[in-house]
């Protein structure tokens, strides 16, 4: 191969670029199929993950990339608490970090906490998209000021840290809630017409009070009512699920990945440690 042929493009999730050489990576040929390892942050069923898979119908895909969906085997009960997130990391961490190894070209984080996000990164070379972030960036494109409309109120701060680093707490118009406990294995399914009507109302309240220009679904599980939103609100409703798998297709296309220097590699990886957490949350049936 030549110098050139081995010099490749990394972005970082700011929008930095930068070239790096690396003889080594692997980037999928034009005529190759794609595949992307969409990691769901929470123990399932087939039947359940089904319903994350639907977010595919969602956004329109090129016929040459292929999306496995596969849960992690360590998680929290929910995104709530400073130790909830912790194993959030971990789990998602766990799951991803062979997926290089198995022959993926990318990986989707299917919550919008982003979580294990920076980790992954740290350890693939190939790009790893978490909607948190990819959301709000994107509204930007969009509108000058956003709100993000929530199932309940324990998620605001996964938002309130998202904007924090990305710097757009100023475009915020506001982070709306309709306090309905989310259902992290069935979603919304057979609950439409009692959860539709409530997060229209509170979208409607972030647009007409808020001053909002652009509606972001905050969690990829409240995917089955962005139809329902965006057929009825006058301004761009982000659903984030399918904003990754469209984002990993563009950086695949474009061979595209993130920075090696905004996320380094660890100089004593722990891979062993982390598949024994893994193991270990296995076998304890919780």
């Amino acid at each position: 191969m030549s110098p050139l042929g081995s010099l490749h493009w990394l972005i970082a999730s700011g929008g930095e670029a930068m070239l790096f050489s690396d003889a080594s990576a692997r980037w999928p040929t034009e005529s190759a199929m794609r595949k992307v390892l969409v990691i769901v942050p929470f123990p399932m069923s087939e039947q359940n993950r089904d319903q994350r898979r639907a977010q595919l119908k969602a956004v329109g895909l090129g016929p040459d990339i292929a999306f496995d969906f596969e849960s992690v085997r360590i998680a929290p009960r929910n995104y709530v608490s400073a130790s909830d997130m912790v194993l959030a990391d971990i789990g998602i961490l766990e799951a991803g970090l062979e997926a290089e190894r198995r022959g993926y070209d990318a990986v989707c984080i299917d919550t919008m906490s982003d979580s294990g996000l920076a980790a992954l990164r740290s350890e693939l070379r190939i790009p790893v998209i978490g909607p948190g972030r990819a959301s709000m960036l994107t509204a930007m494109m969009l509108g000058n000021r956003f709100s993000i409309v929530a199932m309940w109120p324990h998620w605001r701060h996964l938002y309130v840290k998202h904007l924090k680093e990305t710097g757009l707490s100023h475009a915020c118009a506001s982070i709306r809630s309709i306090d309905v406990a989310p259902d992290n294995q069935a979603l919304l399914g057979g609950k439409e017409e009692e959860i539709f009507p409530l997060l229209e109302a509170c979208a409607r309240a972030c647009i007409d009070q808020d001053g909002a220009e652009v509606i972001l679904l905050g969690s990829t599980t409240m995917h089955q009512a962005h139809g329902f939103l965006a057929e009825r609100l006058e301004v761009p409703v982000i659903n984030p699920g399918p904003l990754t798998y469209k984002l990993a297709e563009a950086v695949l296309g474009l061979n595209l990945s993130h920075s090696r220097t905004a996320y380094p590699a660890s100089p004593a990886p722990k891979h062993g440690m982390i598949r024994a957490m893994g193991d270990a949350a296995e076998g304890s049936g919780e």
